[in-house]
């Protein structure tokens, strides 16, 4: 089996616990207007790598990662998921750490045959870090031009599996940086069982070279970088919201 990998970083430190293996695949139906790896949306990119050639590579650095794994991330992981379980497959043979990085986009609670290799994706993965873009409907479609419902559907089936969690998400001026979006998204990650982690990014400009490079306009053009300070303060409005979710549960 074969997958179309945009590129590889073979001692990746912010993708997952301890120093990993990381696998950037080709193919997202995401827009994310911050992206900053617009080469790796069209799904023909890349190059075709196959899953044993991957794992050899990861045998030849395999002292580097006794506390670490091998992370796919993209582009979207999901969209390339019978790749992704014959390399998980073969990766938990080996006694490998496995990670998705991913923003969910590929679930759709009613796609049963995906559903079902999803199921056995699941099986052999042991960490997920989900990127939750936006948690308005609307808003998440203007910031990314799609849907939200199947991700947090996505966030949902995870809990009901027991499938550890890390959550990611950006912090972006005049999009994601309203008390009242970060209030609601602590709320609903509080009603997960899972979460282990959550990062919160603040938006950076240095996506906009490659954009440059690559020709295309780059949409957040004029939109500053967040500041630490309130990248720290949106970490706790999500936190706090957290904690009242959990207390309401309990």
């Amino acid at each position: 089996m074969n997958g179309r990998i945009h590129s590889i970083e073979t001692c990746g430190t912010v993708d997952g616990p301890g120093v990993r293996f990381v696998i950037f695949v080709q193919g997202c139906p995401m827009r994310c207007l911050y992206c900053h790896n617009p080469d790796t949306w069209p799904m023909n990119g890349g190059k075709e790598v196959s899953c044993d050639e991957l794992l050899q590579q990861y045998k030849n650095n395999s002292e580097f990662y006794t506390t670490g794994g091998i992370t796919v991330t993209g582009g979207e992981p999901l969209m390339q998921i019978d790749f992704l379980l014959e390399l998980f497959t073969k990766a938990k043979e080996m006694g490998i750490h496995t990670c998705i990085d991913t923003s969910g986009i590929a679930y759709k609670p009613t796609n049963t045959a995906y559903n079902e290799k999803l199921d056995k994706v699941l099986a052999v993965t042991d960490l997920v870090m989900l990127d939750i873009k936006h948690i308005d409907p609307e808003q998440h479609k203007i910031l990314c031009s799609q849907p939200n419902d199947g991700i947090l559907a996505f966030a949902k089936l995870l809990e009901e599996k027991n499938i550890d969690v890390w959550i990611r998400h950006v912090v972006v001026p005049g999009y994601t940086y309203n008390e009242e979006y970060l209030h609601r998204l602590g709320l609903f990650i509080g009603t997960l069982k899972n979460v282990k982690a959550l990062d919160v990014l603040p938006y950076h400009t240095m996506g906009e070279i490659k954009y440059e490079q690559l020709g295309i306009d780059y949409p957040l053009k004029g939109v500053p970088p967040l500041d630490k300070e309130d990248a720290i303060k949106a970490r706790n409005i999500i936190l706090e919201a957290m904690k009242e979710a959990r207390a309401k549960k309990s």
